[in-house]
């Protein structure tokens, strides 16, 4: 997406409610076309920051600044964003077509045109024959795409998703997280999307931005935040990690577990702490001869598509996922090849601002 134009900057912005700092020195560039997930637990300050894009509220401090102006103080209304929220707040007295047709009837569009882009809309969100049902007929899933279809038929420039899908069911959040991808690829606009979910995040977006405790903790794409964490949060928020503190011997050479691992980083100095990150995929069990270290299988759990084990080995209790069962209480060795091992420098503890 670099090759975009930037659409968003917010420059250095901070909130505060009661003197508590719920936002902290906030940079993030959004650029144009881009479908960007603000993704950490809740109180970190993700929906705050979307408040703030959308005009809803007002930073503490800070600039927000849109294609190249100023919008920080500019109400809701007059900015080229709307918002879906997770409460759809559909209106149960207007049918589904009145209520996608609701912005632009304010607008006092003619009637032609409100009837084109609402068709479009319905379409778009594979609704079409619905424009004279109750709202109050529809499934969840359904309510949920006229939100966004009464949202996107003003044609924003930017969309903000606030946990859009937080109320759906496993099986229709999938679907629905598919169907959003492609309706923002089909429209070429820009998506800032909010949620706790991670599996959601690597799923939908082009770039992840890492939040807790009001601060942006990394930026990146997904495939770079779940194979490159800058610290243990980010590791183990991103998906399932095994974390262990190591000493870096030199330049792709590890210690930890009483062993010398071979890896790829380099840059942290010779005899340096450092935290190890190792997928619970990347470890391969091998015969207890082989493996670079040895240890007793405690638990199995299978979870449809592998086993979940706990091993302990080296003073430390491994999570590994394999296709391949090995019987608790079996004697096993364990190896990872240099490349699934990630080296990061130790996170110091973090107190949550909210």
């Amino acid at each position: 997406m670099s090759e975009q134009p930037r659409m968003i900057h917010l420059e250095n912005i901070s909130k505060e409610y009661d003197g508590v700092t719920v936002l902290s020195d906030i940079n993030l560039y959004i650029l144009k076309k881009e479908f960007v997930t603000l993704l950490g637990p809740s109180g970190c300050g993700k929906t705050t920051t979307l408040r703030i894009i959308g005009g809803f509220e007002y930073p503490s401090s800070g600039r927000v600044i849109y294609e190249g102006k100023d919008i920080t103080d500019l109400p809701p209304y007059k900015r080229r964003v709307n918002t879906v929220f997770q409460k759809y707040a559909l209106f149960p007295h207007l049918n589904v077509h009145d209520n996608i047709a609701f912005g632009l009837k304010l607008k006092k569009m003619p009637r032609a045109e409100i009837n084109r882009r609402v068709d479009k809309m319905l379409d778009l969100v594979n609704m079409n024959g619905y424009g004279k049902r109750s709202v109050d007929s529809l499934s969840g899933g359904q309510q949920q795409r006229i939100a966004i279809a009464r949202s996107l038929v003003n044609e924003p420039d930017v969309l903000l998703l606030d946990e859009p899908l937080g109320a759906l069911d496993l099986k229709l959040r999938k679907e629905m997280q598919l169907e959003l991808k492609s309706m923002q690829q089909q429209l070429g606009i820009t998506f800032l999307y909010v949620t706790h979910d991670q599996e959601e995040a690597l799923t939908m977006s082009d770039t992840i931005v890492v939040m807790n405790a009001g601060r942006i903790l990394q930026i990146g794409t997904p495939k770079n935040i779940y194979d490159e964490p800058k610290n243990a949060f980010v590791a183990n928020f991103i998906g399932e990690s095994n974390i262990i503190r190591g000493t870096m011997v030199h330049d792709e050479l590890v210690s930890f577990c009483g062993a010398d691992f071979p890896c790829v980083d380099s840059g942290f100095g010779d005899n340096a702490p450092v935290d190890v990150v190792i997928r619970p995929e990347d470890i391969v069990i091998v015969g207890e001869d082989v493996g670079q270290i040895t240890g007793i299988v405690k638990s199995v759990l299978f979870k449809g598509v592998h086993y979940e084990m706990m091993i302990e080995a080296g003073n430390f209790t491994w999570k590994v996922h394999s296709t391949t069962m090995q019987p608790v209480g079996s004697k096993v060795g364990l190896s990872v090849i240099p490349f699934n091992i990630h080296i990061m420098q130790p996170m110091r503890e973090e107190k949550p601002n909210e």
